[in-house]
C-alpha cells in the first residue's frame, strides 16, 4: 500500500505542476474549446483551454515509473493502450481546433482507431491467457476462453465511448473516474497485480490534482484527449486484472450516460420527435431542470464511490 500511496502523491505533484504550466501555454496558443451550440448554459465556456488530458494522464504513467519497471509487461500494455486512446483523442481535439468548430474525427474514423487499439489489447489477452474474469458480488470467477478476444474488443470500445459521453460538465468525468480507479485499485491490490494497482492509485492522484483546475468553473477541459485516455486506462486495467465485469457496475454512471443517449434516440425516432429527457446524455437533462454542474458532478462521484464500496465489501 505504501507504493500505491507514493505513486498517488507523486502523480498529484506532477499533474498539478503540469496543469500550472500547460494552462497558460494553451491560452497563449488559443487552444480553446468550441462548445456545443445546443447547450446554451455552456456559451460562456467558449474559449476555455482544452487538451487537459495531456497534463494528468502522462503524470500518472511517469509517477508509476518510479515503482514499476518498463519490463513489467501487464503494466506496460495497460499504459500503451491508455496512451494510445489518449492520442486518438488528441488527434480529434487537434482537428476540432484546426477546423475552428466542434468537428474533429468522423464517427467512423474514431471507431476505426479505437477498434485497432482494442484488437491489440484483445490479442495480448489471448496470448497471455488472461481469460479468467471475476464476477461481482462474490459470484466467483469464470474462464471465458477464446471469447476474451471479442470481449476485450467490446469492453475497450464501449468503455472509452461511455467515459467520453460522460465528459460534459465541469468535473463530471474526472470526478467519476477518481473513485472508479480508487476502488478498482483496491480490488486488484495485492497478489500478482502486475503493477495495475499502482497505476490505479497514480491515476487517482493525478485526477485529484486535475480537479483543482476542472471543477466549476473549469480553467481547463480534458477534451477527448483526456476522456478517451481515461476510458482506455479503465478498460485495459480491468481486462488485464480480470475485473472487466466490474466496469458496468462501479462505472454505473458511465452506463447511465450511454443508455440515456440510446433511449433518447430510439424514442425520438419512434415517436416522430418526442423526447424522454430534455437533453441527452442525461447529465444535461439534470442541468436543464435546474441542478448545478457542481451538484451533478458531486452526485455522480458519490454514486460511483458507494457502488465501489459495495463491490469491495461483497467481493
Amino acid at each position: 500500500m505504501k507504493v500505491g500511496i507514493g505513486a498517488a502523491l507523486i502523480a498529484f505533484g506532477i499533474s498539478f505542476l503540469a496543469c500550472l504550466l500547460l494552462i497558460p501555454l494553451l491560452r497563449k496558443m488559443r487552444a480553446g474549446q468550441n462548445v456545443l451550440s445546443y447547450v446554451k448554459e455552456h456559451y460562456k465556456k467558449s474559449g476555455t483551454p482544452t487538451f487537459g488530458g495531456l497534463a494528468f494522464l502522462p503524470a500518472a504513467v511517469l509517477a508509476c515509473l518510479f515503482f514499476e519497471g518498463v519490463y513489467n509487461r501487464r503494466f506496460a500494455v495497460a499504459c500503451a493502450v491508455g496512451l494510445a486512446y489518449m492520442l486518438v483523442g488528441f488527434l480529434d481535439d487537434l482537428l476540432k481546433k484546426l477546423h475552428g468548430k466542434n468537428m474533429g474525427l468522423t464517427a467512423w474514423q474514431k471507431l476505426l482507431f479505437q477498434t485497432l487499439v482494442a484488437v491489440f489489447s484483445g490479442i495480448y489477452c489471448v496470448k497471455s491467457g488472461l481469460s479468467v474474469m471475476k464476477i461481482p458480488f462474490g459470484f466467483g470467477k469464470v474462464d471465458v476462453g477464446w471469447w476474451v478476444l471479442p470481449i476485450s474488443m467490446f469492453v475497450n470500445v464501449a468503455t472509452v465511448n461511455a467515459v467520453n459521453l460522460t465528459d460534459g460538465l465541469d468535473g463530471l468525468a474526472a470526478g467519476s473516474c477518481l473513485p472508479f480507479f480508487l476502488f478498482i485499485g483496491l480490488l486488484v491490490f495485492g497478489g500478482d497485480s502486475g503493477g495495475l494497482d499502482t497505476l490505479c492509485f497514480a491515476l487517482v492522484g493525478a485526477l485529484a490534482a486535475y480537479l483543482l483546475f476542472n471543477t466549476s468553473s473549469a480553467s481547463v477541459f480534458m477534451g477527448d484527449t483526456g476522456s478517451l485516455g481515461l476510458g482506455g486506462f479503465a478498460s485495459s486495467i480491468c481486462l488485464l486484472s480480470g475485473t472487466a465485469f466490474f466496469i458496468p457496475v462501479i462505472g454505473i454512471v458511465f452506463v447511465f450516460s450511454v443508455i440515456s443517449v440510446i433511449l433518447q434516440v430510439i424514442y425520438y425516432k419512434a415517436t416522430g420527435g418526442k423526447r424522454i429527457f430534455r437533453m441527452a446524455p442525461v447529465h444535461h437533462h439534470f442541468q436543464q431542470i435546474g441542478y448545478s454542474e457542481s451538484k451533478i458532478a458531486y452526485c455522480y462521484a458519490v454514486v460511483t464511490a458507494l457502488v465501489g464500496a459495495v463491490c469491495l465489501f461483497w467481493v
